[in-house]
């Protein structure tokens, strides 16, 4: 049975020709605020064997697993980055953090690590790379209470590739972690103390990272570009990104493009893939790049978030969902760049995909939205074992969606996608034999004209949507095309947000008003799903002969939710109009 650890921590190192730390002189930690004492927990020697691809998929990515002895956790270790949203950062942003899933110690990889590999590997054989030995000296900050605050780590290291004969390479480090209840500042008094000593921050976030560069560990420059690799090219030109999730951080402000163009040099692409795969930075960015832009990023983002779906990981299944959608999404409206038969047989099976994903999903948005309407209920009118029931329901959904999607991604259709995904966002994406390319001519097109025309046409698709279901009376059938807007809201929401890289801050305006729409239309939906679902459930009660009071009261009360928003809709499409989005882009 395996455990996950959160690990947010930070990585020191002596400068070149500086003199090797004074142990002693760690005593001194206890002296920074909030630690009461400093306790030596001696030297511990450590045994590992790091494992990956040929082609080092999971090094590439930034994931490590091992197999280590020696130590209170000793056993197989995978590795997995983590930026959460509101996760603790120092003030210099040099922190490490990372969920560590320890599996007992055995001859073979436990199958639950290696499937939380798979979105990586393609089912790829793992093989012995690089064989670590560490002899680390700890040291625990502990508050008056003996709670711990941090650990430190001195770890005198010797690497090598697995099974070289070669002499190994040494170094030192220091790691400074942070404790389950410590307060992320104190990662920062530990830094400038470090500091005093002759350290500096380390040069590399992982040991095998550093195992890997010094021991010059052959890599398949073929492999696609990964988010790890991206991110490297980030660092280096000072490119954004998000959370993770495949969405962007605004970018900085930049001057619209006018008539006449600027200079080439002046129009420089912003996004990071166009440059991995050896492109000219100077060049006219094109309707292209901007669209395989916003596949690589929601293909980073699937593959990222397979094992936190895996793992039950809050939001995980719906943020995958999501990524899923937006690259559905972007082969449909960008057809013409994308070519037709390549695209559309992938965006079938991402609609299969996001299906798979959506059962619980769907499950997990009604028990949040039924719950909090029940709580909501005065107490002399919650008639009836009505929370038992609703729980009842929740329970059994779950267990028959959860095993669903396991074998849904366990199975050979997902890995079959998988493998067409990463070939679509190799430079230049690869598609499979008797296809043609993925780009189709209008590609190499400047993107104010060919990226800027696809998102009108998502806007005006979804204008005449909204008209229609406003021409309708209330009922199922202005409900059934309440949704059917929604969807289009959605996708047309997602091409403006892909369209960013291209068209600038007029596509992120437009994106923030196509949301609301979304929003809106995504509750009165929930709505109908809700009704639908108690009318379910008072059926089951009615038939036991439970009081249906609460459930009717429940009932009411979505009716009059999804009334509500049907009168919100005009003014919230009339601020998508103002200005029009012609406009706008």
């Amino acid at each position: 049975m395996s455990r996950t650890v959160r690990e947010i921590e930070r990585k020191y190192e002596a400068a070149p020709g500086g003199a090797p730390l004074d142990l002693a002189a760690l005593s001194a930690l206890a002296e920074l605020p909030g630690v009461a004492s400093v306790l030596d927990d001696g030297v511990t020697a450590l045994d590992a064997t790091y494992y990956d691809t040929a082609d080092q998929r999971l090094a590439a990515d930034g994931v490590t697993l091992r197999r280590r002895t020696g130590g209170s956790d000793e056993g197989w270790h995978l590795k997995l980055p983590v930026r959460p949203k509101g996760a603790p950062r120092t003030s210099d942003g040099g922190d490490v953090v990372r969920d560590e899933i320890r599996a007992p110690l055995g001859d073979t990889l436990p199958p639950e690590l290696a499937a939380l590999t798979r979105s990586r590997t393609l089912d790829a054989p793992l093989r012995p790379l690089v064989e670590l030995r560490t002899r680390r000296t700890v040291w625990r900050l502990v508050d008056a209470a003996g709670e711990p605050l941090a650990e430190i780590s001195a770890d005198e290291v010797s690497a090598r590739r697995a099974g070289s004969a070669d002499a190994p390479v040494r170094w030192n480090e220091v790691e400074a972690e942070l404790g389950a209840g410590g307060d992320p500042a104190l990662l920062d008094a530990v830094g400038r103390h470090l500091a005093t000593l002759g350290l500096r921050p380390a040069g590399s976030t992982s040991k095998l990272a550093r195992a890997l560069a010094e021991t010059a560990v052959p890599r398949d420059e073929s492999a696609p570009a990964t988010e790890a690799r991206r991110e490297e090219h980030r660092a280096a030109h000072g490119d954004g990104d998000g959370d993770g999730d495949g969405t962007r951080k605004k970018p900085k402000k930049q001057k619209e493009q006018k008539k006449p163009r600027p200079p080439k040099k002046a129009r420089r692409r912003e996004g990071a893939d166009a440059l991995l795969g050896g492109g000219d930075p100077t060049a006219e960015l094109t309707a292209g790049d901007v669209v395989l832009d916003a596949v690589r990023r929601q293909v980073a983002a699937i593959v990222a978030l397979d094992p936190a779906a895996r793992r039950e990981v809050p939001d995980a299944v719906h943020r995958m969902r999501v990524a899923t959608r937006r690259l559905r999404s972007v082969l449909r409206s960008y057809r013409k760049v994308l070519d037709r038969e390549v695209a559309d047989p992938v965006g079938a099976e991402l609609k299969w995909l996001a299906g798979e994903l959506g059962v619980d999903r769907d499950r997990e948005v009604l028990v949040e939205r039924l719950t909090a309407a029940l709580d909501a209920v005065p107490e002399e009118q919650r008639l009836g074992p009505v929370r038992a029931r609703l729980t009842i329901w929740a329970r059994a959904e779950h267990a028959d969606a959860r095993q669903r999607l396991i074998e849904a991604l366990d199975g050979p259709r997902y890995l079959d996608l998988l493998t067409t995904l990463d070939a679509l966002r190799a430079d230049p994406p690869r598609t499979r034999e008797g296809t043609p390319p993925l780009l189709r001519p209008a590609a190499a097109k400047p993107p104010r004209k060919v990226v800027r025309a696809a998102v009108l046409a998502e806007t005006d698709r979804l204008a005449r949507r909204v008209d229609a279901a406003l021409a309708l009376p209330p009922g199922p059938e202005r409900d059934g095309a309440l949704h059917a807007a929604r969807k289009a809201a959605k996708r047309a929401r997602y091409a403006a947000e892909a369209a960013e890289l291209g068209l600038g801050k007029g596509a992120r305006e437009l994106a923030g008003r196509l949301q609301d729409v979304q929003r809106l239309l995504g509750d009165h939906q929930d709505s109908v799903l809700a009704r639908e679902t108690l009318r379910a459930i008072a059926a089951r009660a009615h038939a036991a002969g439970e009081s249906t009071f609460t459930l009717g009261l429940l009932y009411g009360r979505e009716e009059a939710a999804a009334a509500a928003r049907e009168r919100e809709l005009p003014s919230v499409w009339a601020a998508v109009l103002d200005p029009p989005p012609r406009r706008l882009l």
